[in-house]
């Protein structure tokens, strides 16, 4: 094969290959917009705030109470800040939500509070007590879910962003590459073979 003909075929794959590049990339750079702005969108919809940066200082030492000190690590950066991102409701569900539900009876685990409601005696103090607990958990475990939700969709969005970018980076390495390849197409000679045959030895005369 000609060498002019090969760097002409493997530049035109590369040319093909750079469009696919190019194309996914915008795709995942839509996919990572869509995610973020959905993502966005429905966390503001739920209209939630984080403790306001005064409350830091009475935060309870015993992990219990609404303000806990084990919080601070997590929560304290995003003092009086609307929810609204990913890592935020991470957050606010694993050091929010869900040290609160951990103070309640048997871990706040719904099943075993709504089981316990469901045995308790009608009309006591004891069913009353269950039934209020059984509610705060479900609700609790459930915002839980929902923020966990939302953050594991940012995550893949992120995801998205980095494969974007990766793709893009990869169309311009491969589009010098063609370029190069084309160069060095219009710089062969149309005789140059791509690969030459040794040419045999001579024999030497002996004298």
């Amino acid at each position: 094969m000609q060498r002019k003909v090969f760097d002409k075929i493997t530049s035109a794959g590369g040319a093909v290959m750079v469009v696919v590049l190019v194309i996914a990339g915008g795709l995942l750079t839509w996919g990572h917009s869509f995610v973020d702005s959905n993502v966005h969108n429905q966390l503001a919809m739920q209209q939630i705030y984080f403790p306001p940066q005064s409350v830091w200082a009475h935060a309870t030492a015993n992990n219990t109470g609404e303000i806990q000190q084990r919080m601070i690590p997590y929560l304290k950066k995003y003092s009086g800040q609307q929810l609204l991102t990913g890592p935020q409701a991470e957050a606010y569900a694993d050091h929010f939500i869900a040290y609160h539900l951990a103070v309640l009876p048997d871990g706040g685990v719904y099943s075993k509070l709504s089981a316990a409601a469901m045995t308790a005696k009608p009309g006591t103090a004891s069913a009353t007590l269950y039934k209020g607990l059984e509610q705060t958990s479900f609700q609790g475990t459930t915002l839980r879910g929902l923020l966990l939700e939302a953050y594991a969709f940012s995550k893949i969005g992120q995801v998205m962003l980095w494969g974007a970018i990766a793709s893009f980076i990869m169309a311009a390495l491969l589009a010098v590459l063609v370029g190069l390849g084309l160069a060095h197409a219009r710089s062969t000679a149309p005789e140059t073979k791509m690969f030459t045959a040794p040419q045999p030895k001579t024999a030497v005369p002996v004298a």
